[in-house]
């Protein structure tokens, strides 16, 4: 039965990966998601049902329309393949919980917005406004279950502090960086989507996700450069940074925060 449960979340994640990469096409090329029905690019022939099973379909087609052989990218059964073991690894990890469903939107919203960064160098204002506005719902409703309205109360001032937090700090990078560089160091959608990814998470595992971003960030900067891939003052996608120290934070913050509590407590004493 545990197996059983495993692979339904497994497609059921899969699945919405599948959407997501129908958000990351048509979202920038502000072109519906409902309708027209998923076809290919090339040729515009709809896809069958067979053909939209997510992960096979593509395995199915051996990478190609069926039509006119227009190469499918593999990055669509990838971000499928993710999308289900992210939402098998928050299954895991926090069982059949309130928690569990409202991090599968969160850990959603972030994959739409990493990749639509990469490709476009852009986060849309309906991802980044909707995704703070999902947040703050879950932190209220989560503090409602636990504590009830009290707990709702704690957990939206908290939730709006994180959100003031995100939204400010990177503010202020983006204008001290312009100022050192002399040019426009940060996109404008880089703070809104640290905001709602404070208001996800909470304030300190946001300043973490912060750290993580930037390390992370600097680190395939300078290989990059080393690698001559990148030019010295080129302008890189900073989203998919911050989403994956946003992933990070939500399993290993906790874990972060007490190492360094307990190392910091200990270099006071000594």
């Amino acid at each position: 039965m545990e197996i059983i449960a495993y692979l339904i979340i497994f497609i059921f994640g899969a699945s919405i990966g599948s959407f997501l990469n129908v958000v990351v096409y048509r979202l920038p090329a502000k072109i519906s998601l409902i309708h027209p029905p998923s076809r290919c690019p090339k040729c515009f022939h709809p896809l069958g049902k067979t053909e939209n099973i997510p992960i096979l379909g593509w395995l199915w087609l051996k990478g190609k329309c069926r039509w006119c052989k227009t190469p499918i990218s593999a990055r669509y059964p990838f971000i499928e393949s993710i999308t289900g073991l992210l939402f098998l690894l928050i299954f895991s990890y926090f069982g059949l919980t309130f928690i569990t469903l409202g991090y599968w939107l969160f850990i959603s919203w972030l994959l739409a917005l990493a990749l639509i960064d990469l490709d476009t160098m852009t986060l849309p204002n309906k991802l980044t406004e909707s995704g703070l506005i999902l947040g703050l719902i879950f932190q209220s409703f989560n503090g409602w279950i636990n504590s009830g309205i009290t707990g709702l109360v704690h957990n939206l001032i908290w939730g709006i502090i994180a959100m003031a937090i995100g939204i400010w700090s990177l503010d202020l990078i983006g204008i001290l960086g312009t100022i050192m560089f002399k040019k426009q160091a940060m996109g404008g959608g880089d703070p809104k989507l640290f905001a709602m990814i404070g208001v996800w998470i909470g304030w300190k595992a946001l300043l973490i996700s912060g750290f993580l971003a930037c390390t992370i960030g600097t680190v395939v900067g300078l290989i990059g450069i080393s690698l001559k891939q990148l030019g010295r003052f080129q302008h890189i996608p900073f989203g998919p940074f911050l989403a994956l120290g946003a992933l990070c934070s939500v399993f290993w913050s906790d874990i972060i925060i007490t190492t360094y509590q307990q190392l910091f407590l200990n270099n006071l004493s000594f």
